[in-house]
C-alpha cells in the first residue's frame, strides 16, 4: 500500500546571537527545509503554540528564559516537535536534563556545518519514519515476534519494527534492563530480508575487555596465549545477516574506533591476522543507558554514535504498559504451571491489583522470575496474596490502574456530544468529522491560535489536535 505522508520540514532556530544565527542559517542552506528564526524564548513559545514545526534548534542561554523552560513547555503540552539543544556550556548534567525533558540531541558550540546538517537530517529521518508508522491503521496485537502485550505503547513499538526492519539502516534500541532489547533485535531480523541468514548476538558487558575484540572479529592461531586454533568471530558468522551488539556502551573506547571502521567499510582483520576480510552485516545495537549522555561523558565516541543511531527504538518500561503486566504474567503462569505440573490457572483480583500497581524495576525479566518462583514453591487454582514474594505482599493494590482510554476516543466522544447539541432536527445534522473540525478550529480561534490552550478547553491532548489538523491539511 502506498502512503503519502506529509512530513513537516519547518525548522525553528532559537538563537539570540545575530552573528551565530547567520552562520547557522548558512550551514542549513543546502538542506531542503524552511528555516524560521527567533531570538527570544517568548517568540519561540508563540510559534510553538501555533504548531507546524518539525524541528527546533534551541539555544539554552536566551535573554528572557532558559531553553530548558521551553523544553518543559513542549513536554507538558505534548507539542509534536523534535528539539535539538544548542549550548556553549555543555555538560553531562545539562545533557541529562535535556534528554529527560524530551530533547532528541545535544550540540555543543562550536560545531561544524557537517555536524549540524547531519543532526538535522537524522532528526528529520526519524520523524519521517514515525509519520509512516502513525499513518498505518493500528491493528491491535496481543503477541508479536516474542513480545507479549496489547498496550498502545507496545503497538507503537510493533509498528516501528515493521517499518524499520525492511531498511538496511542501523538501529539503536534503548530501554531499561529487562524490557526486551534482544527480543526487539531478533524481531527486526525476523521481519527483514536477512531472515534466512544468521542472527548473531554479543553482550559487550558479559565479555572480558581483552577478549571482546576476538569475539567480534575472530583471531588466528597463536594470536595470543591460549589461541591454539583459529576462530571465526561474530562479524564473520553474521555475514549476510544481523549482528546485535547488546550493552554497546560498555565497550572499551579504543575498540570503538575499530568498530567504527568496520561499520564504515564492512572490512576487518582478525586479531593477529594481516588479511582483510569483507562482510555484509546489518547492525542493531542496544544499551540501557542514555547513549547521548555517554557521548557527553566521553565514554562513547560521538562519530560512532551518529553512525549507529540512525533509527532509534525505545522500549517502554513495564510500569507504563497498562494491563500488559497481566497478559504477560498469565502467559508465564500457564507456561510454568505446565512445566511444573501445577494447577495454577490465573491470578485473583487482589493479586491482579497488586501486579498493576507495582513498579517492576526489573521489568519483564523480574515478572518472569516472580511468576516462576510462585509456581515452583506454591500450588493452587488461583495465585493469591499469600503466594507472592514478600516485596509484593507489602504492595497496596491500586484500583485506578485500569487500561486508559486513548485520546482519539475522547475526541470522538466529545465530538458526538457537540453533534447532538448542534442538531435539533435531522435536517440540521452534519457529518461527524465536519462537526469535530469546526469545534476544534473554533476553539483555536477563541484561544488566539494557542493550540495547547484550545486542547485543554476541549479536554483532549494537544498532540491529538495537531495530528488531526495535519490530516485535514493532507486531505485538502
Amino acid at each position: 500500500m502506498e502512503n503519502n505522508v506529509s512530513q513537516q520540514t519547518d525548522v525553528l532556530l532559537v538563537e539570540d546571537s545575530g552573528a551565530l544565527t547567520r552562520v547557522y542559517m548558512e550551514y542549513l542552506r543546502p538542506l531542503d527545509i524552511n528555516v524560521r528564526q527567533v531570538s527570544t524564548g517568548q517568540d519561540a513559545l508563540d510559534l510553538l503554540n501555533q504548531g507546524g514545526l518539525g524541528v527546533v534548534l534551541l539555544d539554552i542561554q536566551l535573554p528572557d528564559m532558559s531553553g530548558l523552560d521551553i523544553l518543559k513547555h513542549i513536554q507538558e503540552n505534548d507539542i509534536p516537535t523534535s528539539v535539538v539543544i544548542i549550548t556553549a556550556h555543555g555538560s553531562a548534567d545539562i545533557a541529562k536534563q535535556s534528554l529527560d525533558l524530551g530533547a532528541v540531541d545535544f550540540l555543543e558550540k562550536p560545531f561544524s556545518a557537517d555536524r549540524l546538517r547531519t543532526t538535522v537530517n537524522n532528526v528529520l529521518d526519524q520523524r519521517k519514519l514515525r509519520s509512516i508508522v502513525e499513518s498505518f491503521e493500528i491493528i491491535t496485537r496481543r503477541e508479536y515476534c516474542g513480545f507479549i502485550g496489547s498496550s498502545m505503547a507496545m503497538q507503537s513499538v510493533y509498528q516501528m519494527i515493521e517499518s524499520a526492519a525492511g531498511s538496511g539502516a542501523s538501529i539503536f534500541v534503548t530501554g531499561e534492563s529487562g524490557t526486551g532489547k534482544e527480543v526487539c533485535a531478533e524481531a527486526i531480523h525476523t521481519k527483514s530480508k536477512r531472515r534466512d541468514k544468521n542472527f548473531v548476538a554479543l553482550n559487550c558487558a558479559a565479555i572480558p575487555r581483552d577478549l571482546i575484540e576476538s569475539e567480534i572479529f575472530g583471531h588466528v592461531k597463536g594470536a595470543f596465549t591460549g589461541a591454539v586454533t583459529a576462530r571465526e568471530g561474530a562479524a564473520s558468522r553474521a555475514d549476510g545477516g544481523t549482528l546485535f551488539l547488546d550493552e554497546i556502551a560498555e565497550m572499551d573506547i579504543d575498540l570503538q574506533a575499530k568498530l567504527l571502521r568496520f561499520i564504515q567499510t564492512g572490512t576487518f582483520q582478525k586479531v593477529g591476522g594481516s588479511t582483510t576480510e569483507k562482510v555484509d552485516v546489518r547492525f542493531v545495537c542496544a544499551t540501557n543507558r542514555s547513549p547521548l549522555a555517554e557521548v557527553e561523558a566521553g565514554r562513547f565516541r560521538e562519530d560512532l554514535y551518529y553512525r549507529l543511531h540512525v533509527i532509534p527504538i525505545e522500549l517502554p518500561p513495564l510500569r507504563s504498559r497498562d494491563a500488559d503486566v497481566l497478559e504477560i504474567g498469565q502467559k508465564f503462569l500457564q507456561k510454568f504451571a505446565s512445566e511444573e505440573n501445577k494447577r495454577f490457572e490465573g491470578f485473583d483480583a487482589q493479586v491482579s491489583g497488586i501486579m498493576m500497581s507495582y513498579g517492576w524495576p526489573g521489568n519483564v525479566r523480574e515478572l518472569q522470575n516472580v511468576v516462576r518462583n510462585i509456581v515452583v514453591l506454591q500450588d493452587g487454582e488461583l495465585v493469591e496474596t499469600k503466594h507472592l514474594p514478600p516485596a509484593l505482599q507489602k504492595q497496596q493494590p491500586d484500583s485506578s490502574r485500569a487500561p486508559r482510554v486513548t485520546a482519539p476516543a475522547v475526541v470522538a466522544h466529545n465530538s458526538a456530544m457537540v453533534a447532538h447539541a448542534a442538531s435539533d432536527t435531522l435536517g440540521q445534522i452534519k457529518p461527524l468529522w465536519l462537526v469535530e473540525r469546526e469545534a476544534i478550529e473554533s476553539a483555536i480561534d477563541i484561544c488566539d491560535g494557542n493550540v495547547p490552550k484550545a486542547a485543554a478547553m476541549l479536554g483532549v491532548s494537544p498532540s491529538t489536535v495537531y495530528r488531526k489538523r495535519q490530516a485535514w491539511a493532507d486531505a485538502s
